[in-house]
């Protein structure tokens, strides 16, 4: 069980899981994203390829007309051609073309590479956008196209011209939208009723809604959990792998004991989503649970980085002891994480 050893500030946990009766949630869309103050205007001319040979889809970006104005009093833009794989963004990376100055019709002629095999491409959409690029690092939008590769016709090779659309917020959406977990927890403080003299955290991870599809497959997923700062074993549970579906419904309770009513401040619960693949496990999404102080004992910490509801959803179950707290939290990319595989 774990008592937090003050010297050392780290706790040592006691944990056990287990799988529940099912329960179904709801859907929740997060929007986000600051872009530049200019309306998307003109057009870009690119075409697409996939080498078979060397197995690599290619971006011919040749050249944009009519480009929108950023800097009105130099009447100049200095654009640059910007491309994702959607639904995850950061698995392939972005490309980016060279940066043209002073021109609001920039030539190009650049080809833009991903390596991926053509099946995995088909259930992608391509993403294009051009941008100004400021020496200050506030970019401007200019404009953007989307292209759902399922249905492009890979025998066109022609260079076409598109007209450039404003960011919508479907795109928004679309970019950074890693599911929502659908989840109960409950704080039972020590010397509760029929409870250890340790107080416990219960953990109640129900489903999952939308998550990324990675492979025309779907996806194997399963979640991990931490309470942080532990990152030992005793603090490690996860689900099983649900294979196949981008909805899965794991009905899984973790209960960690040894927790004092005040270590509630200083701790964070982390969840994370993994697709199960045979060489490495890929991250999909996950949610911090805690104050997001950015401290813990007294030291500053990347993890404690909640978002306003991961915060709100903490605190409710800290002022409610004995009760379960329901909540819907959207996935999202977790900054320091590279030190917990």
């Amino acid at each position: 069980s774990f008592q937090f050893n003050k010297h050392k500030k780290t706790p040592s946990i006691g944990s056990h899981s287990s799988d529940m009766a099912s329960v179904s949630g709801s859907v929740l869309s997060v929007y986000s994203g600051d872009f530049g103050s200019v309306d998307a205007q003109g057009t870009v001319e690119f075409a697409l390829d996939y080498d078979e040979k060397n197995r690599e889809f290619q971006i011919h970006v040749s050249q944009c007309k009519d480009l929108a104005v950023v800097d009105e009093k130099k009447g100049r833009s200095d654009p640059y051609v910007k491309t994702y794989l959607l639904p995850d963004k950061a698995r392939m990376g972005k490309r980016k073309t060279s940066v043209k100055k002073r021109t609001v019709n920039p030539i190009y002629n650049e080809v833009l590479r991903y390596k991926i095999e053509k099946m995995v491409l088909l259930i992608q959409k391509l993403n294009l956008s051009v941008w100004h690029n400021d020496p200050l690092g506030r970019n401007s939008f200019l404009g953007e196209i989307e292209i759902d590769l399922a249905s492009w016709d890979w025998s066109n090779r022609k260079l076409n011209w598109y007209t450039l659309k404003p960011r919508s917020l479907s795109a928004i959406n679309g970019v950074d939208h890693r599911g929502v977990m659908n989840l109960s927890i409950k704080y039972v403080p020590p010397g509760s009723p029929k409870n250890p003299p340790s107080g416990e955290v219960h953990i109640w991870v129900k489903d999952v809604k939308d998550l990324l599809q990675l492979r025309p497959s779907g996806v194997d997923s399963f979640v991990k959990c931490y309470v942080l700062p532990d990152t030992s074993k005793k603090s490690y549970q996860k689900t099983r792998v649900i294979k196949r579906d981008t909805n899965p419904v794991f009905n899984h309770t973790i209960v960690y004991d040894g927790f004092h009513t005040e270590d509630l401040k200083d701790a964070c619960v982390e969840l994370t989503v993994w697709d199960h693949e045979k060489l490495t496990n890929h991250f999909l999404g996950g949610i911090r649970l805690g104050l997001g102080t950015g401290l813990s004992y007294g030291i500053s910490v990347d993890w404690m980085d909640s978002t306003q509801e991961e915060v709100a959803f903490w605190q409710e179950m800290m002022s409610a002891a004995n009760e379960w707290i329901d909540g819907l939290l959207p996935l999202r990319s977790l900054a320091g994480r590279k030190k917990l595989k």
